[in-house]
């Protein structure tokens, strides 16, 4: 597989990394990716990851199976008019990563007047930073086609679920935005912790397994957050009350507003 990654900025260079980072389930390794980028500063480490780099879209594009599109969504259309003429619409798949563009206006952009393969197939693919450490949650949009090879390829990064058009600025306030509504928590933790007497290095250790306790039993068949709350509150204990405190400052009254504040 031949992936064109065009931008190396955050999230472009995020997913670079993590497709390296996925070592053998890529099959002829980190040369078969593809990434350009206008800045020669953000393309140097990728380079000595082993990827091929350019300042070319064009050239980074050419012969690609899957060509992932990370640039600003003000951007998207120049940069599509710019590599059309360059991408085989009859095998390629575009991954376009940027928000608020409907596939509806990314058909229009992807057309080519008077060709028999007016469009490729392509998606919307909506990543969060944690594909860097092939966590992520990816949610893709199909346009046209079900763009099999970016699904597995995004799958390999974490994980990836197709879902309509809809339900896309929801799932990106859950888990795109969630990344950093998650660490707002971690760092509230962490003062509180330092407020009861640990080092802020130290409360954040303790903050992250115990987050990841919490992630492992959640991922047990049939659990639910319910049920794994109710095995630490017993009546009068230090539990039930630290939870009523926090439902009295409006804990998951600030999580649903915040969620929905960020849901366009």
């Amino acid at each position: 597989m031949k992936i064109a990654i065009i931008g190396a900025g955050a999230m472009g260079g995020a997913i670079a990394r993590g497709i390296v980072a996925s070592g053998s389930e890529i099959p002829q390794g980190a040369c078969d990716i593809n990434v350009s980028n206008p800045t020669p500063g953000k393309l140097e480490p990728l380079a000595a990851l082993g990827m091929h780099t350019s300042a070319s879209n064009v050239e980074a594009v050419k012969g690609a199976d899957v060509v992932i599109l990370c640039v600003k969504p003000w951007l998207v259309e120049q940069v599509i008019a710019e590599v059309k003429p360059y991408i085989d619409y009859a095998s390629a798949e575009v991954a376009v990563v940027a928000a608020g563009i409907p596939t509806s206006t990314l058909a229009q952009w992807l057309e080519k007047p008077g060709e028999t393969d007016a469009l490729p197939q392509f998606c919307i693919e909506m990543p969060n930073t944690a594909v860097s450490q092939r966590e992520s949650m990816t949610f893709q949009v199909n346009g046209k086609g079900e763009c099999a090879s970016s699904l597995s390829l995004f799958s390999r990064l974490g994980e990836a679920m197709v879902i309509e058009e809809r339900l896309l600025p929801a799932a990106t306030s859950l888990a795109s935005c969630g990344i950093a509504y998650a660490m707002r928590y971690v760092r509230a933790a962490m003062e509180g912790g330092v407020e009861l007497g640990f080092r802020a290095q130290l409360a954040q250790e303790i903050i992250v397994q115990t987050l990841r306790g919490a992630v492992s039993l959640l991922a047990q068949p049939g659990s639910h957050p319910e049920s794994e709350i109710d095995k630490v509150t017993t009546p009068g204990g230090i539990t039930i009350r630290g939870l009523n405190a926090m439902e009295h400052s409006g804990f998951t009254s600030a999580v649903i507003n915040g969620l929905k504040a960020s849901t366009k």
